[in-house]
């Protein structure tokens, strides 16, 4: 893996900087555990029958932060990018024409769009659209939930990089 350059999240900062902090520091980890791979090897599945791959992870995570940010918070009636009601695992599935260079820029592209949205949001205010169970969220549940989404996968994403190239750290 390259050199980590990550954000150290504060240990003094106020509640949303903090918050916001962590969720880039996780952010910032998915890419390193990409970093100095190959196509080839970034569409790399786990283990057999699992499909998971870093790409795949990278373009699922593209999703969640497009829905819960915008679609889900700000109310934009926005389509996913990689999933579909017919293809629910769209996001994970990857093929030999998906390329890291056009996963990673879409990516930063929805990560970008995500922090715009909420930037003038508080943390207490609700979500402009409701779930399919008919619930709302703060912010600060979704700030929360995207960390968690996060570390969640950068676990996965430790597995495949260390049976990629036996690469392992934090």
């Amino acid at each position: 893996m390259t050199t980590d350059d990550r954000p150290e999240p504060s240990t003094t900062a106020a509640e949303r900087d903090m918050l916001e902090g962590w969720l880039e520091y996780h952010r910032e980890t998915l890419i390193l555990k990409c970093a100095g791979l190959s196509d080839e090897e970034l569409r790399t599945a786990s283990v057999p029958p699992s499909a998971l791959t870093l790409m795949g992870l990278v373009r699922h995570l593209a999703d969640v932060e497009r829905y819960w940010f915008r679609e889900i918070m700000t109310g934009q009636d926005i389509a996913a990018l990689y999933y579909s009601e017919e293809d629910p695992d769209g996001d994970f599935r990857v093929t030999d024409e998906n390329t890291w260079a056009q996963t990673h820029e879409t990516w930063r592209a929805e990560v970008a769009a995500a922090r715009e949205a909420v930037a003038h949001i508080g943390l207490d205010d609700l979500s402009g659209a409701k779930s399919s169970s008919g619930k709302s969220f703060s912010l600060r549940w979704i700030i929360t939930h995207m960390i968690e989404e996060y570390a969640r996968h950068n676990g996965h994403a430790d597995l495949l990089r260390e049976r990629i190239d036996g690469a392992t750290g934090e």
